[in-house]
């Protein structure tokens, strides 16, 4: 925690603030705001003596976005020195509106669009306000803005010649929270969903999913109020969140200079759309890793012939599966990475890897980037400098994880090359993706770097370099929207490279409800697909826990069989052989639905709208869809309330308005909270009122990847005045789409056109909260007409 007051009124021991109290130098620049604020007020020229000042700009680079840095020594290495995050790797949009900047008496102004901020320039009336259509959105005020100093020499810092640094400095901003607004995101948080009472460190460390530690630290939050705030740096960072000014949101960053990027939205998907605009899109996964994804589990002792029952088993029991894993020890132990499998386990490992992808499976392995000295490359990236080095020019080593290993430096281009030509080899071997396991454990003490860059701030940014490298090489040989890895640490533009996993839970129902709001959490921050350990990692489950999280793991938009010291094929886990079945089942319910996942997963590479959605992304003008952490919707459409427990009752609540249950053909009455019993088979996966989706209506769907405008139905969850165009994507042309349908009332009925692509087969058109009277098609039942082949248009009445 940092904290630097002792209450309102006092700094905390041996701390010394700076507070912005005065502007001193302002000026209205063609497209920026330069002002400079003084520590200490001016009442006469003698004040300009021993007053420390702070730098700022303020400006916008794109529609609806407010940049601000304040800085107090400009030509510090802390303000210069490398990693800086890759912004606006898709290109930075041109303004839709001019940059306004002005000049008063009293005051500086920067407008665009309807966003505007102002700086009060009057004697000892510091102040930064930011505003949309006149609405205050929130400030910088008094005692906000500040350079901090804190260590031995805290109180006279000035008359030190010989280390004016000496001590930890720091630069923080205090932004006013008003009156109920709520805070949310800061990458995967595993604790309650609304930050407001917390104290929250962007550092990424290994610590599980039970604790305040996390892999994915994203210095980026939303807030309920219309805006979100993102700090462009991947240094430490500390938020306290109403934890140490009630009314606050504090930001501090060690160093010499802070900046932010203030985002409206006003609803809370454009804000994360913008973000995601700044910060990069998600790549689009292929269509395979959508499916079930089986895994040898962590420490398990596993061969050839292991792998092999455990497929065989799953055919046996009709439960298909898109993808294996192999996990940690593919690699002989105490050798990893050597990037070799191990010969005495996998002597055929290229034929067995083939062998697989006959069965129609696709490859993963696991990886990470520390080389164990025992590795048989280890030397070879030692002696090329291709490892991180100490101050002394020694190789930088580790005995926590592997014994003496050393650290892949992804900053010197020729050991980026040297890194993905092993992977390389896997990829000519027939691996199709990597699990970028780790990545969170970065030295910062005594360490260099080839480029130079700031061991502080790489310690977060090493895992934006090491899955982009990855990434690359898939990319590279796969081609556009047909690469994915399976990817643990993570930092800002991290979701330009997916998919991500959230880490290592228990094997209990509270850690399937913290994994949850951990993945809720990471998606507001722009992370588009999402993956958990069904089951958990640590532990084995119980079989009830292991049904309840199937189902869970199912309805997310990837689904990962996966544990520490334990198998998770479903016979190991229930030997009453209903897990088996209940597995078939949600499988073949997750590939029933793949015409709509993929679309939304379309969406969300388009927009970085997430596919995994917390309820108040859909629901921003309903106050109790801001405190929901234990549901969520799948795509914008359907929304999925897990049960986290081993009886029968799940309680959820439903925004007003009939929702239709997808797995029980049941509708329920929104307005409130709604309490339920649902067996291992079922659980609340509901179609929202004013919804449509297409899903397949075939029987033992044996893959995700099939034609997905075949003998499909749509759900239409009729409303009155409902007017939506739905789409099917092209399961051979990934990111196109093959067909989409525009439905729009007329009087008392419906018309549907064919507004692209053609109808081969059928098509049924399923109106859950309806029945049908006439059609200019055929009427199969009383709420179903069948669009036959070529039609382009057809009309329904209801009643």
């Amino acid at each position: 925690m940092v904290k630097f007051s002792h209450g309102c009124w006092h700094p905390a021991p041996d701390t010394l603030i700076d507070w912005a109290v005065e502007t001193v130098v302002a000026e209205a620049r063609p497209e920026a705001l330069h002002f400079v604020t003084s520590s200490k007020p001016i009442n006469h020229r003698g004040d300009t003596l021993n007053n420390p000042t702070l730098t700022h700009s303020l400006s916008s680079p794109v529609d609806n976005v407010l940049h601000l840095s304040s800085t107090h020594w400009t030509k510090q290495k802390s303000v210069t020195q490398g990693p800086h995050f890759e912004l606006f790797p898709d290109g930075q949009p041109d303004h839709t509106s001019p940059v306004q900047t002005s000049k008063a008496a009293d005051s500086l102004k920067l407008e665009v669009g309807s966003l505007s901020a102002s700086v009060d320039t009057r004697a000892k009336s510091f102040d930064v306000t930011f505003q949309a259509k006149d609405k205050l959105l929130t400030k910088l005020g008094w005692r906000s803005v500040g350079y901090v100093k804190q260590g031995t020499t805290a109180l006279h810092p000035r008359a030190n010649y010989l280390d004016p640094n000496k001590g930890q400095r720091w630069v923080t901003y205090q932004f006013q929270l008003g009156v109920g607004d709520k805070v949310y995101g800061l990458g995967e948080r595993f604790g309650p969903f609304v930050k407001n009472g917390q104290s929250v460190e962007i550092w990424n460390e290994d610590g599980g999913t039970g604790s305040e530690l996390t892999y994915k630290n994203i210095p980026f939050f939303v807030t309920s109020a219309g805006y979100g705030v993102f700090i462009p740096t991947s240094n430490f960072l500390s938020f306290e969140i109403q934890s140490e000014r009630t009314t606050r949101v504090n930001i501090s960053v060690p160093g010499e200079s802070l900046a932010m990027y203030l985002i409206y939205g006003p609803d809370p998907k454009s804000i994360v759309e913008r973000y995601t605009t700044i910060t990069g899109k998600p790549a689009l996964p292929p269509a395979w890793t959508f499916g079930l994804w089986l895994s040898t589990s962590f420490t398990t002792d596993y061969d050839e012939g292991t792998v092999t029952s455990f497929l065989d088993g799953m055919a046996e029991r009709e439960i298909p599966v898109s993808v294996f894993h192999f996990d940690c020890f593919w690699m002989p132990g105490f050798k990893w990475c050597d990037y070799e499998f191990d010969n005495d386990y996998f002597p055929d490992a290229k034929g067995q890897l083939e062998r697989i992808k006959n069965r129609g499976i696709s490859i993963c392995v696991w990886i990470n980037p520390y080389i164990a000295q025992e590795s048989s490359i280890f030397d070879e990236a030692a002696d090329k400098g291709y490892l991180l080095k100490r101050t002394d020019g020694s190789v930088w080593q580790y005995d926590f994880w592997q014994a003496g290993m050393g650290f892949v430096d992804f900053t010197n281009p020729d050991a980026c090359k040297w890194y993905q030509d092993k992977l390389q080899g896997l990829v000519d071997m027939g691996v199709d993706s990597f699990k970028t396991d780790f990545g969170e454990r970065i030295p910062t003490g005594d360490v260099v770097y080839f480029d130079g860059s700031s061991p502080e701030k790489m310690h977060n940014y090493y895992a934006f370099l090491y899955n982009k490298v990855t990434f690359e090489v898939l990319t590279k040989n796969f081609g556009p929207h047909k690469a994915a890895l399976f990817a643990r640490s993570a930092t800002a533009g991290c979701q330009r490279f997916p998919v991500h996993w959230g880490g290592d839970p228990y094997s209990t129902f509270e850690a399937m409800a913290e994994t949850l709001r951990g993945g809720m959490s990471l998606a507001l921050s722009g992370f588009g697909y999402w993956a958990h350990d069904i089951g958990g990692f640590e532990g084995k489950p119980d079989p009830a826990l292991f049904k309840r999280w199937v189902a869970f793991g199912l309805f997310s938009s990837h689904s990962r069989l996966h544990g520490s010291g334990s198998f998770r094929v479903p016979w190991l886990i229930d030997e009453s052989g209903e897990a088996d079945k209940v597995l078939k089942h949600f499988v073949q319910a997750k590939h029933s639905l793949m015409p709509y996942l993929y679309t939304s997963a379309i969406e969300t590479h388009q927009t970085g709208i997430p596919m995994l959605r917390a309820p108040f992304l859909e629901y921003p003008n309903d106050p109790i869809a801001w405190q929901l952490d234990m549901q969520y919707f799948l795509g914008d459409s359907l929304l999925v309330a897990p049960v986290f427990n081993a009886h029968d009752e799940v309680q959820y609540y439903l925004p007003k308005g009939d929702w239709y249950g997808i797995l029980d053909g049941k509708m329920r009455s929104g307005g409130g909270y709604v309490t339920e019993e649902h067996d291992f088979f079922s659980l609340p996966v509901l179609l929202r009122p004013g919804a449509a989706i297409f899903r397949n209506v075939g029987e033992d769907l044996g893959s995700v990847v099939y034609d997905w405008s075949k003998d499909v139905e749509l759900l239409v969850n009729w409303v009155e005045g409902m007017e939506k165009t739905v789409r099917i994507a092209d399961h051979e042309n990934l990111g196109d789409y093959k067909i989409a349908l525009n439905i729009r009332a007329a009087g008392d009925g419906i018309v549907v056109n064919v507004v692209e692509g053609k109808i081969t087969g059928t098509l049924d058109i399923k109106v859950v909260n309806k029945r049908i009277e006439s059609a200019d098609g055929e009427v199969k039942d009383e709420n179903i007409l069948r669009l036959k082949e070529g039609l382009s248009q057809a009309s329904l009445k209801l009643i």
